[in-house]
């Protein structure tokens, strides 16, 4: 099996369950958002010492594939979709903020702003939130030129990247710096 097909070699490429867009296209910038984003928390999840961390992040990294397909579908297929396989439910963005509201109880957040990089791995979840922040802007300019995008798709984006930005807090612990320093 080869990893080129050449398909893509006039500037478009499948979607799931049929048609081919141009990879300019909003829906391809929007799961290629996504796409970006399970690489950063790839990236967090070698980096993190924690294992309650790193097992965390690889549970989002598999949801993340479920937000891509379902931007990724033709959608005149959407009926084939499997929820929590390869469409978003409102279950999955009610997890999340079970998640968030754990997390924060643990692990307060701090009220000033934070600048990232207090070590590798929140640096590194600090930068999958921000992929996650542009996978929901994209997602939202796909609904807002008529694409097929569901509150639920939105809802989640938006709850992931609140999680990782609690992570990125949690894995930093006191460390961090924050916009009120000035000493350095």
């Amino acid at each position: 099996m080869r990893i080129y097909t050449r398909t893509g070699d006039d500037g478009t490429t499948g979607l799931l369950y049929g048609t081919r867009v141009s990879k300019a296209d909003p829906a391809t910038e929007a799961y290629g958002s996504i796409d970006e984003a399970v690489a950063a928390l790839g990236l967090a999840r070698s980096l993190t010492p924690d294992p309650e961390i790193s097992n965390l992040i690889l549970r989002l990294q598999r949801e993340l594939f479920v937000a891509g397909a379902d931007l990724a579908t033709n959608p005149k297929e959407r009926a084939k979709l499997t929820p929590g396989v390869s469409l978003v439910t409102t279950e999955m963005v009610t997890a999340l903020e079970g998640l968030i509201d754990q997390t924060v109880n643990v692990h307060p957040l701090p009220q000033e702003f934070i600048v990232p990089g207090a070590d590798p791995a929140s640096a590194a979840l600090d930068v999958a939130r921000t992929g996650v922040r542009r996978a929901e802007r994209r997602a939202v300019a796909l609904r807002d030129q008529g694409g097929a995008v569901t509150d639920d798709v939105l809802h989640y984006l938006n709850r992931l990247s609140d999680l990782l930005f609690t992570l990125a807090r949690w894995q930093a612990g006191t460390d961090e710096a924050t916009s009120r320093d000035r000493s350095t």
